[in-house]
């Protein structure tokens, strides 16, 4: 007989002309059955290296986490605070500081609240966001309860991936055993497990934008930007022309953002640069207008300025009367 999971393998996989994308419905349904650990592993990789190969769908990303997030509810704490902005964090960093998380810091120094979740050591040689905030005197939360008290307390949270949905975890984790990323990188993008009213994504490839972009309008998603940040996080690049597709308050745009840099600065990649940056013991350009830049994105998105440039200008000002300290 039959595994019950082999259709959907079968769906994305018969051959160039007899294969299609999984609808919204068969993707939450395949994702459910990988949640609850009813397939066969074989059927898993399977299951992952064929979506890689097609690519998968905006319609098949949504159904996906339309699954997580159901699992995820299941554990969440009653009457669980609502952050302002949902701050996935997946990549880690390798070529430049992770200045996005100054912006994030920032943004929460300023009165909003902030989730961020990622995970980390699927890919060696990165240095990901939850050693760096250890590293700056912030400790992740282990639990929502943790989370809730921290955005309660400080406007800022960061939940590893591993703490509420272990299962996606244990997936990013087969990348060594795959050799590919799989679905799942982009997926947890979006999962937005608190329901925040605006989400930042970041793409490692401009291509992979549209899909994003569908999959939140799919979701429903009421205010999302998403473009390519610095290797794969929400982070702009000042070195580079960014194209930027937003959602506000469930419509579509996208705007540009010119470089204001000639090229990037080689800088050291770790906590002690963001320091020095925010307690201003040294200069560093680049730096600083990646995270003005990167602010006002989110200032934008959230809906606080009309343009990039007037939120860009808030942002200077935010940056102005930080406090002196990180934490």
């Amino acid at each position: 007989m039959e595994h019950r999971f082999a259709q959907y393998i079968r769906i994305i996989g018969k051959g160039k002309t007899g294969r299609r994308s999984l609808t919204v419905d068969e993707a939450q349904a395949a994702m459910d059955h990988i949640l609850a650990g009813d397939i066969e592993q074989v059927q898993l990789g399977a299951f992952l290296m064929v979506l890689r190969v097609k690519e998968e769908s905006a319609e098949e990303i949504a159904g996906f986490v339309m699954a997580c997030r159901a699992s995820i509810n299941k554990a969440m704490i009653e009457d669980m605070i609502l952050p302002d902005l949902d701050w996935p964090s997946y990549a880690g960093k390798k070529r430049q500081p992770p200045w996005f998380i100054l912006t994030a810091l920032l943004l929460a120094q300023s009165g909003y609240r902030i989730f961020m979740h990622g995970s980390s050591g699927h890919t060696t040689n990165r240095l990901y966001t939850e050693t760096v905030l250890t590293e700056l005197g912030i400790n992740p939360a282990d639990s929502w309860n943790d989370c809730q008290q921290q955005l309660t307390s400080r406007n800022f949270s960061y939940l590893p991936l591993e703490k509420f949905c272990p299962e996606l975890q244990q997936i990013i984790d087969l990348r060594p055993l795959l050799g590919l990323r799989s679905p799942v990188h982009t997926l947890v993008r979006l999962l937005n497990p608190l329901g925040a009213d605006t989400s930042l994504q970041s793409v490692f490839h401009p291509a992979y934008s549209d899909t994003h972009h569908q999959a939140a309008r799919l979701l429903g998603q009421k205010n999302a930007a998403v473009f390519k940040g610095e290797g794969g996080e929400v982070e702009c690049r000042p070195y580079a022309d960014i194209a930027v597709k937003r959602i506000y308050q469930q419509q579509t745009d996208h705007y540009s953002i010119k470089r204001t840099l000639s090229q990037a600065e080689e800088i050291p990649v770790g906590s002690k640069v963001l320091t020095a940056l925010w307690e201003e013991n040294e200069s560093n350009p680049q730096g600083l207008e990646t995270v003005l830049a990167t602010t006002a994105v989110a200032l934008h998105t959230m809906g606080v300025r009309e343009d990039f440039q007037s939120a860009k200008e808030q942002a200077r000002q935010l940056w102005e009367n930080r406090n002196a300290t990180i934490n």
